[in-house]
This record gives C-alpha cells, structure tokens and sequence, in this order.
C-alpha cells in the first residue's frame, strides 16, 4: 500500500460536472487498486502509516484508453499516401497494387513474430503517452489462420509490455479476392468459422465489423452477430462512415458496445444508441488523413445522452496515427467536442466501449491504471499540439 500525495485529480466520474476535480489531493493505492482518493485533509487515519511518494502538484487522471485501433499489421501505405496527393483516384492506386488487400497481402506473408516486432513501437509511442488499455483489432489476414495469427500477435503485446490489450475479431472487414463471388461463403467459411475458432482459443474480446457499401450490409452482419451472441461475446461496428446504410441502429438492437465513425449517422441511429446504451467512438485520425468533409453529429449525439469516446483508429491506410493526445486535440479542433468531452472520450467512455466496468475513473475498487501529467489543468491536455506532457505511467499500482 502507498499513497500519492500533494496531487490534483480528475476523477472523470460521470455523477460530477467536468473533469471531477479534487484540489489538494491524495491517492491510497493498494497492490493493483485504487483505495481511497480526495482531499488531503479528508484522508482516512487507517492510511495514515502508508509510505508516502508526494508528485509536486501534478495532475493525475485515469490512465487513457485507445478503444479502437489496428495496430497488427504487416508493410505500409506510405506510397499510397503519396499517390493520393499527387492526383492518383481509388482506382488507380489499386491498380498499382494499393489499397487494404496491398495490407492484406504483406499480413499473410509475416509470421507472429515479425508482426509483433512490428506493432511494438506503435504500442509504445501510445504507452508514452499515458495509455494503459489499447483494444486491437484483425482484419487484415482475411482468412482463418492469417486472423488467427493477428489476434495471437495481438495477445503476446500485452505480455510484453505492461498494457491491457482488448482484442476483436474483425474479419468482416473486406472481401478477399479468392471469395470475390461468393459473398455468403466468405461470412459463412471464414468470419463465423474463424469467429468460433478464435473463441475456442480464447483469442477474441469481442466481435466487430465494417457496415458499408465497399463492405458488407447491416443483414449481413447481423448474421455475424447473431452467431456472436451465442457465443456469449459482445460486437461493435465500423457504421455509417461514408454513408448511412443504417448500420449503427442493426448495431444497438444487438445491444453493441460501441459504433465508431458515424460521419454520416441520422437522427434513427442515434435514438436507437440512446436507447441501448451503445457509445458512440469517434475516429478523427480518419476524418483528417482522407479529408472528409461531413462532421459526425456531435450535437445531436450530446443532447440525447449518447456517451461519446475517441481512438486513434490507428491503421496502415487512412489514419497512420499513434498519438492518443494528438487525438484529443482534433477531438476538439475538428469535431467541437470540449476538453472534458475528450478527457472523458479516453478514460471511462473508451472503458465503456470496451465493455470495461474496472477502469476508466479514478474511484475507489477500480484498477489503479492511472496518469500523472506536468500540466496545471486538464484541459492542456487537449489543447497542445504535438507535445506529450506525461510524468509518469501507473499500470496496475505500478509506475512504468
């Protein structure tokens, strides 16, 4: 048992206005959970023989959340990137060998290890951040055992590094060439295959998606779904990026923990998220690497009590981005969500859309997973660009 002391904290609880600011403030960690936190004055004498480590005044929040990414992967997409700007449409770019199955290619040819070497310094550029959960996705392999082999890779991250990592099955996420005729024997032979031998393995968390017309249809998906509720795991869904197909509502009424992107979602989806509960993740990486244009409804998702969470959606091809902080920042600057919205977006509604009930505030019996932060007030943490003002990581009670 320790205290942290001579601290201020954002407590990010949902019952008080903002931050949850406590001024002059402590924390009582005991072995890998929060005890008690608040005023300095108010601390409980039966903590008051606990060694003491005093932060100078810092600011401590809960540790940050990126609850939608794709860090396994193999190769880039730098070239593409590049062809983009110099004039080069979809067509083209797939034509030179670009696009999602250019990923898929280079992920079906690297072994575990190598996709692991890989994603490592993507992880950790995250984890120097404050992040201390990181969800990961498949969806580049396309087939049974490339999947398999993500999702493994996706496993060995969080031994390796003190990191929760939250994996999701997302081989719903393009047709491969091999079944480009036969659309119900892709979902049949290998999402909902591959989903049950994941789920046998104990490699997937939960169950994801991508609901789009250069995809797959809410009917489609709600197949996947269906088999994914009797296998007692919970879904999420890419929904209504680039156009409204209705996803986000097929989504809430199989009580989804989260839709992500939502540029184009209508005013039914977002009564439909409402009244499931499902959080809406924000994905601004995306919305600036393609220079979209439609702005989610960040709004009408605010007035009707739609949680809203934000991720870095980092991913090879259309949001190379590994900078937590950097996306609170666009949270704010291109979506108009406030500070606190962006506070709370990667602490407790990123545990929200993960299914996570032990973190994401700082309250006592939750996981001490905390960050501690050379700022004066929390909202520095949005408003700076490109500058990390991280003092120290606490994963579990423990300072990394």
């Amino acid at each position: 048992m320790q205290i942290l002391g001579d601290v201020k904290i954002a407590r990010m609880d949902e019952g008080s206005p903002g931050y949850g600011m406590v001024e002059a403030a402590c924390l009582v960690i005991d072995a890998d959970r929060i005890a008690w936190a608040g005023p300095e004055t108010d601390l409980p004498a039966r903590f008051a023989g606990a060694p003491r480590r005093d932060l100078g005044g810092r600011l401590v929040t809960p540790g940050l959340i990126d609850c939608h990414t794709h860090l396994v992967f193999g190769g880039d997409r730098a070239r593409e990137f590049e062809m983009r700007l110099e004039g080069a449409g979809y067509q083209q770019i797939a034509r030179a060998g670009g696009g999602i199955l250019s990923t898929v290619r280079a992920t079906r040819a690297a072994s575990e290890d190598g996709l692991v070497a890989l994603a490592l310094p993507r992880v950790d550029a995250l984890l120097a951040e404050g992040v201390t959960t990181i969800e990961i996705k498949s969806g580049y392999g396309l087939d049974i055992e490339a999947e398999l082999r993500m999702l493994r890779a996706a496993r060995r991250i969080g031994r390796a590094r003190k990191v929760r990592v939250v994996t999701t099955w997302l081989a719903a996420h393009a047709l491969p060439p091999e079944y480009a005729d036969n659309r119900a024997g892709y979902l049949r032979e290998v999402v909902i295959a591959g989903m049950e031998r994941a789920h046998d393995d104990g490699l997937i968390d939960a169950v994801d998606g991508f609901c789009e017309g250069i995809a797959f249809g809410p009917d489609e998906l709600a197949q996947v779904f269906d088999r994914a509720a009797a296998l007692g795991l919970p879904v999420k869904l890419h929904a209504e990026q680039l156009s409204d197909l209705g996803g986000a509502a097929m989504a809430a009424r199989h009580r989804a923990l989260s839709a992500d992107h939502l540029e184009y979602l209508g005013a039914d989806g977002i009564a439909a998220m409402a009244a499931s509960g499902t959080v809406a993740v924000l994905l601004p990486g995306a919305f600036y690497t393609l220079r979209e244009t439609r702005l989610p409804p960040v709004a009408a998702l605010r007035a009707a009590g739609v949680p809203m969470a934000l991720a870095t959606d980092c991913n090879p091809g259309t949001s190379p981005l590994t900078s937590l902080l950097l996306t609170l920042n666009m949270g704010a600057t291109l979506f108009s969500m406030t500070p606190s919205e962006c506070l709370a977006g990667v602490t407790r509604n990123a545990a929200r859309a993960l299914g996570l009930t032990d973190r994401g505030v700082i309250a006592p019996d939750l996981r001490a997973d905390l960050a501690v932060w050379d700022v004066a007030h929390p909202a520095e943490l949005a408003y700076r660009i490109g500058f990390n003002p991280l003092h120290a990581r606490i994963h579990g009670g423990e300072f990394v």
